[in-house]
């Protein structure tokens, strides 16, 4: 215990930015690339320069709207921070100008993003952070992934009051539970949207809040509408595996089920049960199981970790998110027509020895950049 809790802490001390790590840029690099990220948040403002909202919690659901840009020579999966801010664009992570919104000022913003793409591909894109996290992070990590994807959809990051501190578990744990009314309020205002498709994808303790969501939602009797539902991912969900299972029982099977990126060798995971007293679920071993219980696994142990308690692995696997939205189309398709020649067994025998990419997943177009990824 004390060896994780250890590793956890070097691991939140490694060069993280603080308060004022946000300054605005006007500087320009050649090939560097800006993205607009809308912003949806529990956090308390911070109106220190330099800074947007804290860890602090705030009094109900907040917008901004931030546009970062990327240097040309990111590395995949990386965030390249500036070592003083604001930051060189040619070599970092830079921040071209944010501003606060309000409930109009949201969506009218994510209408204007929606409408530069064409009818039938308006997707929306949201992220919820996890545990440890402060407000920079969370928004560098949204354009990481927005920008490694490569795909079109409108990034949206719901971020909720974590203390960004490892001492603050408790902390974290009673603030993703309040902002569970306000990820369904940005949900419901993104499907009212003209949006054509909303993927989300939770990471760690976001699970907690999306999972939870997700259940008060569906036993409201005020569904979403199922055709603009997509893609929910959660990465390394640091959720009970058996509240996990009581909230399926609870609401059924979804339609479209969870995808669940699990990882064995995931120390962060590992100290959070000792914490919290139960098995995680970004650590479950039976995976035949959760696919019983509506989910589809993907399993990252064999990938290495870009940090130092493989918490972080879905960051990496951004750049072929395009193949995975394929392989899920592809799986949707075979469920409603029956099975077919890509089963369980035969999974196991084409993932075979690249990164075990999967077990209840058919992952035949994901085997080549997955092996890429773990350095095989």
């Amino acid at each position: 215990m004390v060896l994780l809790v250890a590793a956890l802490v070097l691991a939140a001390c490694a060069g993280r930015p603080g308060p004022g790590s946000l300054l605005e840029t006007q500087a320009d690099a050649p090939g560097a690339t800006a993205h607009e990220i809308l912003i949806a948040t529990t956090r308390k403002r911070d109106t220190t320069r330099g800074s947007l909202f804290s860890g602090e919690r705030g009094g109900g659901l907040d917008h901004a709207v931030a546009t970062v840009s990327v240097p040309p020579e990111h590395k995949p999966g990386a965030i390249e921070w500036p070592s003083i801010p604001p930051g060189d664009p040619a070599k970092d992570f830079t921040l071209r100008a944010a501003s606060y919104l309000d409930d109009k000022g949201f969506i009218a913003e994510l209408e204007r993003q929606l409408a530069k793409r064409p009818k039938g591909k308006r997707e929306v894109f949201v992220f919820v952070h996890g545990y440890n996290t402060r407000f920079p992070e969370a928004l560098y990590r949204m354009t990481q992934l927005k920008h490694d994807s490569n795909m079109p959809s409108v990034p949206v990051l719901f971020t909720w009051a974590s203390s960004g501190d490892v001492t603050g578990y408790l902390y974290d744990t009673n603030s993703a539970t309040i902002a569970r009314d306000s990820l369904e309020r940005t949900l419901r205002a993104l499907a009212a949207s003209s949006a054509d498709r909303i993927n989300v994808l939770a990471h760690s303790m976001g699970n907690w809040v999306l999972t939870e969501t997700v259940r008060q939602i569906r036993i409201s009797g005020k569904p979403l509408p199922a055709h603009k539902i997509g893609l929910m991912a959660m990465a390394a969900p640091d959720v009970d595996v058996d509240v996990f299972k009581a909230q399926l029982r609870r609401t059924g099977k979804p339609e479209r089920p969870y995808v669940i990126l699990i990882s064995r060798d995931d120390r962060a995971l590992q100290a959070s049960s000792l914490l919290a007293g139960g098995e995680r679920l970004g650590a479950y071993g039976d995976e035949e199981e959760l696919a019983k219980l509506g989910a589809v696994v993907v399993d990252l142990t064999e990938v290495k970790g870009d940090d130092a308690v493989n918490h972080g692995k879905f960051a990496q696997l951004a750049q072929v998110a395009p193949e995975l939205g394929q392989a899920l189309q592809s799986l949707e398709l075979q469920q409603q027509s029956g099975p077919t020649e890509t089963t369980l067994d035969v999974v196991g025998n084409t993932v075979g020895n690249t990164a075990k990419a999967a077990v209840t997943f058919p992952l035949k177009i994901l085997a080549a950049p997955i092996n890429i990824l773990s350095g095989r």
